[in-house]
């Protein structure tokens, strides 16, 4: 296990440590764990943040059990599609075609579909059931989220996607009915576009701009001001620090909100707001900020400040 997480390490694939035998995370920290502490120390953060390359890190994790491998696939630049067996159930319209029994099939036809050649020439892994891990490389400009099926923005019956917010288990893993290995050794080929198309999410309507309400009776120039200061030192925070200023500032916020002072929920706004500019990048996850402000809300909370008149 060790030396599998070491190859995929190599290859700048960030993983992390799963349930020995399992596809289940967290193995080795957890929030209910949490000691605040290490990359923690400013707020819990979870496995998609936590999953590294660093091989030291990786010997230590491993060195303390035959841990199953995660591979963050957003962290990682990848886009992995996940094509599931024939399960002995008929597939649902539109998928009830003659021929069509698994993901494969219904990943060929929407390739025909497209007039686009399938596109298995990339990085591949088999499962222990049977299925198969194509592996690509994340089209930059656009933060793509996992799929599932057809659900949502999924692309077909038996076909699931992996990239931000998601991650798979790592050739070299085993679980119950075998284990998980390479079958095409190379680098992952590049997205297509066609299915960069599909996977596509919305736009996203434009964020309120509305300043954080208070209540007339309970307005005042300090509150705005606070406000106002905790939105810019997000805005104004380099990438490094982007999610420690994002706590810091949900905590000193929380405080009013415990309070009183002002309301939850008009202050998550502000905060996503000022960190708009990280999130378009698409380096730093709108989960992940959501989850920050959470954890610095409820940091802040136990810290009430008095109502400000």
């Amino acid at each position: 296990m060790l030396t599998a997480a070491l190859d995929a390490a190599s290859r700048g694939w960030h993983v992390f440590p799963l349930r020995p035998g399992t596809k289940k995370y967290p193995a080795l920290h957890g929030k209910e764990n949490c000691t605040d502490t290490g990359p923690c120390a400013n707020g819990h953060v979870g496995w998609e943040q936590r999953a590294t390359t660093d091989p030291g890190r990786i010997r230590a994790a491993w060195s303390r059990a035959p841990y199953n491998i995660g591979i963050a696939t957003g962290p990682s630049g990848l886009v992995v599609v996940d094509l599931d067996t024939d399960k002995g159930d008929a597939p649902p319209p539109p998928w009830n075609l003659p021929g069509v029994r698994d993901g494969q099939d219904v990943l060929a036809v929407l390739a025909e579909h497209h007039g686009q050649p399938v596109p298995v020439d990339t990085f591949t892994a088999a499962t222990p059931s049977g299925g198969v891990h194509l592996y690509f490389r994340a089209p930059s400009g656009v933060e793509l989220r996992s799929t599932v099926g057809d659900k949502g923005k999924g692309i077909g019956w038996r076909v699931d996607t992996r990239a931000h917010g998601g991650y798979l288990v790592a050739p070299g893993s085993v679980v119950a009915r075998g284990a998980y290995r390479i079958v095409v050794d190379r680098e992952p080929a590049p997205l297509p576009a066609w299915l960069v198309d599909l996977l596509r999410p919305a736009p996203r309507p434009p964020r309120s701009t509305r300043p954080v309400s208070v209540g007339s009776s309970r307005r005042s120039r300090y509150l705005e001001a606070a406000v106002r200061m905790e939105c810019q030192h997000v805005e104004q925070a380099r990438n490094g620090q982007r999610n420690a200023s994002l706590y810091a500032a949900a905590c000193a916020l929380g405080q009013l909100v415990a309070g009183g002072a002002l309301a939850e929920g008009d202050v998550t706004a502000a905060l996503l707001t000022a960190a708009g500019r990280h999130i378009a990048v698409g380096a730093y996850p709108e989960s992940q900020a959501r989850a920050t402000i959470r954890s610095g809300l409820a940091k802040g909370g136990a810290i009430r400040r008095r109502k400000v008149a």
